[in-house]
């Protein structure tokens, strides 16, 4: 039965499928031909379309909707494709950017110390590698003999001392930081002058240590260390760090110091290398503050100092000639005979007639007895 039932059900709704499209194909056709002028029969005409109309229209715009939103979700993938293109690239950038403008600060910092430090003849290098063994200890940078890079050269960053050339090849060289314990540097405590060895500790491959000083010297935590220039292979006065610690030694008679270095050594990528040095310049005397009150014309004192570096241009009246002074006559020493020499000069005519002068008689000589023991003394001619 509900075999029977089932096709009678199914001849059924294909009769009226038939006669509705029938229908519809008639109404349509009739409706074209302009047969159906009446409004009655438009507006039955119209309202037996209405529902087909309804359903053609929610029809048309579901499939308007769906390639609608198939395109839209076309062109989206498209544009977030693009977009994230353009995130990456603008990402690199930004990354490149950074690098740029970290390389430009650190760059600056050591062109600022190459002017500044106009005693030193610096190559810029860059560090290039470390080794694996050594990664406290040992740099390589990318400045070689061809660059002016020698052996045993200081390095240096605009904030310290870095260590020393180690070894120097054609294009890159090896440089030993201060941090390595065979490494040694002359040290100077700035304010009290107390002079020391920095080498590098075996207990802490990152903090440098400073020995070699007696318990009775001054030195305190603080306290800035520079290189002594003992040694002929580091110049003086550059920068080594602070002394972080004290502490004693295993005998207890000498200070043991821990250094805070001036340099990141783990953040170390460009350096400088030292291929001359030269004896730096003094330091600019200051004037010490005055006490207030008492302090001086800073416009006079300059045109005091202004004047007194002026040369005088004004040379001083000539005084009127005098007359002449006299020559004295000096005595002229008479010979043995008692005889005067004749005058060599010619005396001044005189009015008047001249006297003659009578001539001298020798005098006799005399013999003065000498005591007894004592030789007698020659006589000598010329006046009494």
């Amino acid at each position: 039965m509900s075999k029977i039932k089932r096709e009678q059900a199914s001849s059924r709704i294909i009769w009226i499928l038939v006669f509705v499209t029938v229908s519809v194909f008639c109404i349509i056709f009739f409706a074209a031909q302009g047969r159906f002028v009446t409004p009655f029969v438009s507006q039955t005409v119209m309202t037996a379309l209405a529902p087909f109309q309804r359903a053609a229209s929610w029809a048309g715009d579901q499939v308007n909707g769906v390639m609608a939103n198939v395109w839209d979700i076309m062109t989206v993938h498209q544009q977030n494709k693009q977009l994230r293109n353009e995130v990456e690239q603008l990402r690199v950038q930004n990354v490149k950017a950074a690098e740029y403008a970290a390389e430009n600060i650190r760059l600056r910092e050591l062109l600022g110390y190459k002017d500044q430090a106009t005693w030193f003849d610096l190559v810029i290098a860059r560090v290039i590698g470390r080794e694996p063994a050594t990664w406290t200890r040992m740099i390589v940078i990318d400045r070689g003999t061809q660059h002016g890079v020698q052996k045993n050269m200081a390095v240096v960053t605009s904030r310290g001392l870095v260590g020393v050339v180690h070894e120097a090849g054609p294009v890159s060289s090896k440089v030993r930081m201060i941090l390595d314990p065979r490494a040694s540097v002359g040290a100077l405590v700035q304010r009290s002058r107390v002079t020391g060895i920095v080498e590098g500790s075996p207990e802490n491959s990152n903090q440098p240590r400073l020995c070699n000083i007696p318990r009775n010297e001054d030195i305190a935590a603080g306290d800035i260390l520079v290189t002594s220039g003992l040694g002929g292979i580091y110049p003086k006065g550059i920068m080594i760090g602070r002394v972080e610690k004290l502490r004693h030694d295993s005998t207890g008679l000498l200070h043991l110091a821990d250094v805070e270095t001036a340099v990141d050594f783990q953040r170390l990528e460009d350096v400088a290398v030292i291929v001359a040095a030269r004896e730096a310049p003094p330091e600019p005397i200051k004037p010490p503050p005055q006490t207030p009150g008492t302090e001086t014309d800073p416009a006079a004192a300059a045109r005091a100092a202004a004047a007194a570096a002026q040369p005088a241009t004004n040379p001083a009246p000539a005084t009127a000639p005098s007359s002449p002074a006299p020559a004295a006559n000096p005595q002229t020493p008479v010979p043995a005979n008692g005889v005067q020499p004749p005058a060599t000069g010619t005396q001044p005519p005189t009015a008047g007639p001249q006297t003659p002068v009578a001539p001298v008689a020798p005098a006799p000589a005399t013999t003065t007895p000498a005591p007894a023991g004592q030789t007698a003394a020659p006589a000598t001619g010329g006046r009494p």
